[in-house]
This record gives structure tokens, sequence and C-alpha cells, in this order.
């Protein structure tokens, strides 16, 4: 049996040792990002998600990842101040891990698991085959893939790396969850 998803062992891009259950009842929007990628304008529609949201219990959990084409080569520090100086994040960022392949951290492993469709597939999957072979589903498709997390901690969307944070789906998504729909 594996572990819940409040229970899986984290680290913030500080170093410190955590879980998502430091974010007990609240609205989580979990965020593999990366920091040379052509989503990663998406910080700030992001940042402004979560200001908009925060005061209502949402949080936006980023995760930096570097498994798709070394789009995230920095160290946390560089990461964080990239963050910082270009998109004024002040939601929680987390230390580097990986959202996929052999490697795959716990969290993004049991994500996944919980919701393995994205709302929002097709285009971006598309895209990508000019490239090569996408990463197959259930695993994270690319970069800025979402998954929404309710108050309860259980996973009740999942947005695929295209769908932005001004979305209409993953906009209602939130709204739903901060209801407790």
């Amino acid at each position: 049996m594996t572990a819940p998803l409040t229970d899986i062992p984290l680290t913030t891009i500080d170093g410190e040792t955590t879980t998502l259950a430091a974010y007990a009842g609240k609205v989580l929007l979990v965020v593999n990002v990366a920091s040379k990628c052509g989503l990663t304008p998406q910080y700030a529609g992001l940042e402004a998600l979560y200001r908009e949201k925060r005061e209502a219990g949402f949080e936006v959990l980023g995760f930096p990842a570097n498994d798709f084409a070394g789009q995230e080569p920095g160290t946390d520090d560089e990461i964080r101040q990239f963050c910082d100086l270009n998109y004024d994040v002040s939601f929680p960022l987390f230390s580097k891990i990986a959202a996929t392949g052999a490697a795959i951290h716990p969290l993004f492993e049991a994500l996944t698991h919980a919701q393995p469709e994205a709302t929002g597939e097709g285009p971006m999957r598309e895209k990508l085959r000019a490239f090569g072979t996408p990463n197959p589903a259930p695993g994270v498709l690319w970069n800025f893939e979402k998954f929404l997390i309710d108050r309860n901690g259980h996973v009740v969307g999942r947005f695929a790396p295209d769908v932005t944070a001004d979305d209409p789906r993953l906009r209602a998504a939130v709204e739903a969850a901060l209801a407790g729909d």
C-alpha cells in the first residue's frame, strides 16, 4: 500500500523537509515548472491566480523538473532567483524533482495514478509529435502540467500543459474545489 498523498516527503526550494499535510484544508494546484520552456510565461498567470485566490485557501505549489528537453537545468538557488526576478513568484516552490521517467518522484507517481487523464489533452501532445514520440499517458506530458487537489487531499483535476491559469476549465475547477463541490 502506498502512502497517502499528504504523507509523501517533499523538500522546499530552501531545503526544508515537509509534506502536503502542511497545506491541510487548502485547495492545491501542483505544477511541474521549468525556466527555459516556451510555456515558462505561465508563471505570471499562476502567480496572478495564486494572489487572487490565496485568501480563500488556495495554494499553487511549483515543482521544478528537468524532464523535458533539459528545460530546467539550474540549481534550486538559480531557479528561485529566476522566479523572483522574472515573475515575482510568491507561491511555494520546491526542490527540483523528476515528474516522469524511471526516477519519478513519488508525488508525481501518485498524482498521475490518481488522475490518469488530463483536461485539455490533445493539442499539446500533437504539437510534441513533431519532435518525436511524446511521453505516453498517463505520464506527465510536458512542463506546466497541473494537478488540482481538494481540501481533503483528493486529486480532483488534471490539466494539460497548454491549459493556462486563466483557462475557464481550470478556473471553474478551482472555484468548485474552493466551494467544496
